[in-house]
């Protein structure tokens, strides 16, 4: 049963004209009240009709982009080749769609915020970029949030993101447990036995995917794993330089590290430099993603390539119906190993 501003007010003991205010937010209300009426808006899941030139459609021109950290060149080249994808026909504006960029900064609760917020507008589309928050109950808060936007007409498209079943969301996911075994294979290929493992934050669908190929490779070659060769941190470059002067505090015997992605195998180097260990004569390092700097590093950094632009392309198409979504309403993307400079044979 569809819940009405009048449900809203009575649940939160006020007048239908102040719950207006309170969601409209052109008039002062007492903060206590406001408060309170919030608080009723959740519990019902009460979803405010959007701007009045998108009261007589079933989707207004607005598109929805969320990513966890626009800053990131993995979530901005996704996004700006969304963004290229959402014009053309249908809007009622010359084509155009407007796209918002919501940075949720990798929280979960912001996520469930900005999904409530575009249901609100009736986002014509969204599309959520990037890995996953391992949590039950936020896994299922987020699914409940896709089913009514599906159920709205809203076009929701996931991309670099694993599939959510059932919510009738498109998914275009990344392999990343590929990559990441691929990648320590060549390694191992080179004669690495030793290697160390910088993961990203232990909660994202990504960090595990991409440490779970990891692991397949060394068990396949008959690798013992040390529990001290992994490490778990942030996706950013000060986080590798810390983990891996952790790893090589834990054993200088490493010959070869392995990064969560790019941004993480810079601060490897970095670390490696000061610690006066020589790319790869010492230590190989290996990367995730080829972002653009990537192959201007020196040495220039092996990694996996993720076609990035094309997937954040393909996803916008598919967001505007100008493209057929995938069988089955899943495609997964593979990587490409790009073996440059930063790997090389072990040190005798």
């Amino acid at each position: 049963m569809t819940v009405t501003l009048a449900d809203v007010a009575a649940r939160a003991q006020v007048s239908p004209a102040t719950v207006s205010r309170v969601l409209n937010g052109n008039y002062p209300v007492a903060a206590s009240t406001r408060e309170r009426v919030l608080r009723a808006v959740d519990e019902l899941d009460y979803v405010l009709n959007g701007p009045a030139s998108s009261l007589a459609a079933a989707t207004s021109d607005l598109v929805g982009i969320l990513v966890n950290d626009i800053a990131d060149p993995f979530f901005g080249i996704m996004a700006s080749a969304i963004q290229l994808e959402i014009g053309g026909p249908g809007g009622r504006a010359g084509g155009e769609r407007l796209a918002v960029v919501c940075n949720t900064g990798g929280s979960p609760e912001r996520e469930l915020t900005y999904l409530t917020l575009l249901q609100r507008q009736r986002a014509a589309a969204v599309v959520l970029t990037g890995g996953a928050v391992e949590d039950a109950p936020h896994a299922a808060a987020v699914a409940a949030k896709l089913r009514k936007l599906a159920d709205a007409g809203t076009r929701v498209v996931l991309c670099g993101r694993p599939p959510t079943p059932d919510t009738g969301a498109i998914a275009l996911t990344f392999d990343n447990r590929g990559g990441g075994r691929e990648l320590t294979e060549h390694l191992i290929g080179l004669g690495h036995r030793r290697l160390g493992y910088i993961a990203g934050p232990e909660e994202r669908t990504t960090t595990r995917h991409r440490l779970e190929g990891h692991r397949a490779a060394l068990q396949a070659h008959g690798i013992e794993e040390d529990p001290r060769w992994t490490v778990y941190g942030r996706y950013d470059r000060q986080s590798g330089y810390e983990a891996t002067l952790e790893l090589l505090r834990r054993d200088p015997s490493l010959t070869a590290v392995v990064a969560a992605n790019d941004s993480v195998a810079l601060g490897a180097c970095a670390a490696l430099r000061d610690s006066g260990l020589r790319i790869p004569d010492d230590v190989s390092v290996a990367g995730f993603d080829d972002l653009p700097f990537s192959i201007d590093a020196v040495p220039s950094l092996t990694t996996v390539r993720l076609p990035l632009s094309d997937a954040g392309a393909r996803a916008g198409r598919i967001a505007m119906g100008r493209e057929e979504p995938p069988p089955g309403g899943i495609a997964t993307i593979r990587g490409e190993l790009m073996v440059r400079g930063s790997s090389g044979g072990p040190r005798e």
